[in-house]
């Protein structure tokens, strides 16, 4: 597969949740998201933009939050020019963004603003969307025998 995600081609990161040892890395993952992702897991404010061609549109932090349950590591953000933060992950040292598709210009991931589970999901719809896509990849890997 030809991976556009920032980050693609870092070194591998493992789960450390047992309850995800189907997914072998960060790709894989990618490869399994990319065909959960809809107009119900993205944000509300970007659903009339959401298409099959570009997936990841306003998946950000949903997507961060669950990679952080499977991988560990930190959530970060990228200021964006609306002021709004998009997500992405550290993992040991290992930095990536699963969603970073969804724009036509390349982000600086220089200045890493903490992101906070807290903050974000006390926002209910993203809570909820969060649940959605979390419970969409754990019935796609019990419905899987080898990914």
């Amino acid at each position: 597969m030809d991976y556009k995600f920032y980050g693609w081609n870092t070194p591998e990161v493992k789960p450390i949740n047992k309850k995800y040892n189907k997914i072998k890395n960060q790709r894989d993952l990618y490869d399994i998201l990319s065909t959960i992702w809809c107009k119900d897991t993205c944000a509300p404010r970007m659903q009339d933009r959401w298409t099959s061609d570009n997936k990841t549109l306003g998946q950000c932090s949903i997507t961060a939050f669950l990679v952080q349950d499977i991988f560990g590591g930190d959530v970060y953000g990228v200021r964006l020019d609306d002021g709004n933060y998009h997500c992405y992950n550290i993992v040991n040292g290992i930095k990536f963004d699963l969603t970073s598709e969804q724009f036509d210009h390349e982000l600086i991931y220089d200045d890493k603003y903490e992101q906070k589970r807290d903050v974000h999901f006390s926002k209910l719809e993203k809570y909820e969307r969060y649940k959605y896509l979390s419970k969409k990849l754990d019935e796609y890997l019990d419905g899987s025998e080898e990914l």
